[in-house]
């Protein structure tokens, strides 16, 4: 079949015998490429995971239509001998150096029906050697000369890495009406001749370096499987390296480096580039991305710029993977499995779901077909809110009081935004954005929104490893922010532009955005420039909501930091949420002491007003700071994390008269990010008597989801039932459960039965998109579709209230049954003396021991809290006494030992969530005499804040 796109083979410029090929040395300096003693085939050794069935050789046609023996992996005659027809075909394609090896647990792990054909291109593998080099364009004729004679038929998938994926959508341009989708591994379709080429391989096509490295020496076969993470076993390297033993079978190694087009004028240039514009054209097919960021060859601007060209492909990336991803991560192959089968159609669904389906709950057709019981919520536009164009929108406090209206803020949001076009910025990029809370990156958020942009926000509590890992994870077009911030994204590799956000400047404008900085003089409100009406094109009714709005990175307190990614829909959706849950709206002003939120207040035209704080630091906050921030916009309510209220308590000593009477004008507080006991919440209406306290439940991926003043509960109602009562789901949000199993595994079905104990699951207009370029995690959350499962275990009680008992990750498995820790501490910290406690589970899955970790009061300072020295870890007999006591009245589970700490490892940004996976390992090594007592503080994670926390 003729390339449409692709320029044919023939007739191809090849220099004859007698001159070198492009970038070769003359052939009295070449290797003789004689094969006749090697015929193509496996040899007879076996290599570990490959079936030797597989395994066949076919003679098929070349570009120029001379007969040519291939080897590949191809498991469609054992379909044929098992009587299955074939659904759909898979057709792989290796790089450059590796061969059909590279897909053995592809083929080992492929679905019945599923043809699976692994070719080993010419010159590569155990296929025949030639005596000349081939360029791309003859490589994509000539598999498309084999698939036609082996009788590939559609539908077809390909999956392809390394210099692979350049030869399979080569083949997949020229077999549209085969095609049915795409996978790609680590590879690359476009390399801009103004861009560097990846520093390993300038090394290897350095002058002189080239033959040595790719065919007198096996260097270049052993480095590339060198690369893996963790290290590949040796006889698995050894696997690889078979076809490559000799000098004469590496000639087409070293003919694959030289004929990458890195040169304007290299013969394949107009080949690749034909290639990479013809991508686009397959933006009406399935793609996936499986993606490994640590390879040194294909880093993450190849996966960038293919996403570009496919912004519809689903995209699984795995941090810490290099080169051979599949090799690195093995459940890669899974994952490719489990897409290939959901885009093949209902057929293969319908097996998938009906096999793990059970009797007698809601099956996910059923719940993903019921129509919401609630009422339907209307976005709220994310745009400056001008109702009030005069009242102050953002205030700043801490040395450098400033304040904008709403009118000024939406003038310089419109100059920004048109500074941002002006450097190419539009709809669907990402624009990282490193700049402290307060008028600056408020200005910069909105600016984005208004060009169709998207917001890429990451805490930099994370700590500078996370936060650079979390970013170049997003992959975003422009990074701005501060210079410190800058110098952080360059020495963690992220990413994209630069743009330097200064406090000095001149008055914003394009030039401002461009040079200078976002920041500047704020004209007064009677000026003409800065009344409401500047617009920027494109303006926000350019984009549909459907369109993603930001890539919002979760805490990391429970797990690496993942991308959430939220529509501008679901934006505006939570928006809506929260003015409507807590009356938040114009006439209303807060305290944004939670940062998140803080950027919700103009939407909502509501006054914000960031109090003097690190806000990476919310326990920095004090009640002095907090008053004077209530007294700056006369604020009505207050949103800060519990790290913040309790250092609120903490230093209201210091509190002045003036200060105290301020305190009383606030009528709500909201606390999120950690559960809040009712106590510390009573302390805080101490101090602002006049305020409800709500604690609405939720997660990056959904906030909120219900609510509560635990303050309001009935004496004794707390403690009625196990966990925390976080109240009845908001309006628009509907709640389930995933029942536990006997091993504390979540149902794949959920119930609204009331005291069923089991993962919560939530829907609603503003649960996440999606898991950024993590398609696997996503599909786990998502079950049934269109709901999130939360990784919170709990309960509804007959009220229809939701009760949190816990991380599903933090479930013990025991003899006895699953056990949720929440209600094991709330008893055991019913014990006098006790300033904390944790539950942990020890030992294996299914039998786990209950060992319950506490903080005496009293027992924090000194240099004992950092070493253990002359502490002894299990708690004395009457404490310890006291504590089963205690934990027997709400279990049957024995507690098998009680340990005595002086801190709790807690999480750097809320400082509030415990890491129970250090505390259990820190208990095991305990029990089992693993260390002396000074490894009590050994296992704290460094930076990491040492405080009483829950």
């Amino acid at each position: 079949m003729e390339n449409p796109v692709v320029p044919p083979a023939q007739p191809l410029d090849q220099p004859p015998l007698d001159q070198p090929p492009f970038g070769q040395p003359p052939l009295d300096q070449r290797i003789h490429r004689t094969v006749a003693q090697d015929p193509p085939g496996l040899p007879a050794a076996d290599l570990p995971g490959l079936d030797r069935r597989w395994s066949r050789v076919v003679v098929a046609p070349d570009a120029e239509g001379t007969p040519r023996s291939w080897h590949l992996l191809d498991n469609g005659p054992l379909l044929a001998e098992r009587g299955e027809q074939v659904r759909a075909t898979l057709l792989c394609v290796h790089g450059n150096p590796t061969w059909s090896y590279l897909w053995r647990r592809v083929l080992e792990q492929a679905p019945p029906g599923w043809r699976v054909v692994a070719v080993d291109q010419l010159g590569m593998g155990f296929s025949e050697r030639l005596s000349s080099p081939r360029r791309l364009a003859q490589r994509v004729d000539d598999l498309g000369r084999l698939t036609e004679a082996v009788g590939i038929e559609g539908p077809v998938y390909t999956l392809a890495h390394d210099w692979g994926g350049p030869v399979s959508l080569g083949w997949a341009l020229a077999h549209r009406d085969q095609l049915a989708g795409v996978v790609l591994t680590n590879t690359a379709v476009h390399q801009p001749v103004e861009s560097a080429p990846p520093g390993v391989i300038r090394l290897v096509r350095a002058p002189g370096l080239l033959a040595q490295v790719c065919e007198r020496t096996p260097a270049f076969v052993r480095g590339t499987t060198a690369l893996s993470v963790p290290p590949l076993p040796k006889d698995v390297r050894s696997a690889f390296a078979r076809p490559y033993l000799t000098a004469g079978r590496r000639a087409a190694v070293a003919d694959f480096v030289r004929d990458i087009p890195f040169e304007d004028d290299h013969p394949s240039r107009g080949t690749l580039d034909a290639i990479a514009e013809g991508v686009r054209e397959l933006a009406d097919l399935p793609a996936l991305m499986v993606w490994g960021p640590r390879d040194p060859v294909f880093g993450e601007r190849y996966l960038d710029d293919l996403l570009r060209r496919l912004p519809h492909a689903d995209v699984q990336r795995y941090p810490g993977a290099s080169h051979l991803v599949l090799e690195d991560r093995p459940e890669g192959v899974e994952v490719i499995w489990s897409w290939l089968r959901q885009q093949a159609g209902p057929a293969e669904v319908a097996e998938v779901s009906q096999a793990a389906r059970s009797t007698g709950a809601e099956s996910s057709s059923e719940v993903a077909e019921e129509d919401a019981s609630t009422s339907a919520i209307t976005p709220v536009p994310i745009q400056v809110d001008l109702t009030s164009p005069g009242a102050v929108a953002v205030a700043e406090l801490g040395g450098n009081e400033r304040s904008i209206t709403f009118a000024e803020l939406d003038r310089r949001v419109a100059d920004v935004a048109r500074g941002l076009a002006a450097r190419g910025i539009g709809p669907g990029d990402r624009v990282a954005t490193l700049v402290p809370p307060g008028i600056e990156l408020t200005t910069l958020v909105y600016a984005v929104w208004r060009l169709g942009a998207v917001v890429v926000v990451a805490d930099a509590g994370l700590g500078t490893a996370r936060l650079g890992a979390a970013l170049r994870s997003a992959g975003p077009r422009l990074v701005v922010g501060i210079r410190p911030a800058l110098a952080l994204a360059a020495a963690t590799r992220v990413p994209g532009e630069r743009l330097l956000v200064t406090p000095e400047g001149t008055e914003l404008d394009a030039l401002a955005v461009v040079g200078r900085g976002l920041s500047g003089p704020v004209r007064p409100a009677g000026d003409p420039a800065a009344e409401p009406g500047s617009t920027a094109e494109p303006g926000p009714a350019a984009v549909p909501g459907s369109a993603d709005g930001a890539v919002l990175f979760t805490s990391g307190a429970t797990g690496p930091p993942k991308g959430v990614v939220y529509t501008r829909d679901q934006l505006g959706s939570q928006v809506a949420l929260l003015r409507d849950t807590f009356g938040l709206g114009p006439g209303q002003r807060l305290v944004a002491a939670f940062a998140p939120f803080a950027l919700y207040g103009p939407a909502l035209g509501l006054s914000s007003v960031v109090p003097d704080m690190d806000v990476t630091a919310p326990h920095t906050l004090t009640a002095a700071g907090l008053a004077e921030a209530v007294s700056a916009i006369e604020a009505s309510a207050v949103f800060a994390a519990p790290a913040a209220l309790r250092n609120i308590i903490a230093t209201a000593d210091d509190l002045t008269p003036d200060q105290r009477e301020a305190l009383t004008g606030p009528t709500l507080v909201l606390s999120a990010g950690a559960p809040v006991p009712v106590e510390l919440l009573r302390q805080v209406r101490e101090i602002l008597p006049s305020a409800r306290t709500h604690t609405p439940y939720g997660m990056t991926e959904a906030l909120p989801v219900a609510t509560l003043d635990p303050t309001e509960l009935a004496p004794g109602e707390a403690e009625s039932q196990a966990g925390v009562c976080v109240g009845r789901p908001v309006a628009g949000v509907e709640v389930r459960i995933a029942p536990l199993d006997e091993n504390g595994i979540p149902s794949p079905q959920i119930v609204s039965t009331a005291g069923t104990v089991g993962e919560i699951v939530v829907r609603g207009p503003h649960v996440k998109d999606r898991y950024d370029r993590l398609w696997a995690r996503q599909q786990a959350s998502a079950q049934p579709p269109g709901w999130h499962r939360t990784g919170d275990v709990g309960h509804l009680d007959e009220q229809g209230r939701l009760w949190v008992e816990g991380r599903s990750a933090h479930v013990l498995t025991t003899a006895h049954g699953p056990l949720t820790p929440y209600a094991v501490e709330d008893a055991a910290r019913a014990v006098p003396g006790l300033a904390d406690v944790v539950a942990v589970g020890v030992g294996p899955a299914g039998t786990q021991q209950l060992v319950v970790v506490v903080v005496p009061q009293g027992r924090l300072g000194g240099l004992a809290h950092l070493t253990g020295a002359g502490r002894d870890p299990l708690a004395g007999p009457e404490t310890a006494g006291a504590v089963r006591a205690a934990v027997a009245g709400v279990t049957d589970v024995p507690v098998a030992a009680v340990l005595v700490r002086d801190w709790l490892p807690v999480d750097v940004r809320h400082a509030s969530k415990v890491d129970r996976s250090e505390l259990a390992g820190w208990a095991e090594e305990v029990l089992h005499g693993a260390g002396p007592v000074a490894r009590l503080g050994r296992r704290l994670r460094p930076g990491a804040p040492r405080r009483r926390s829950r």
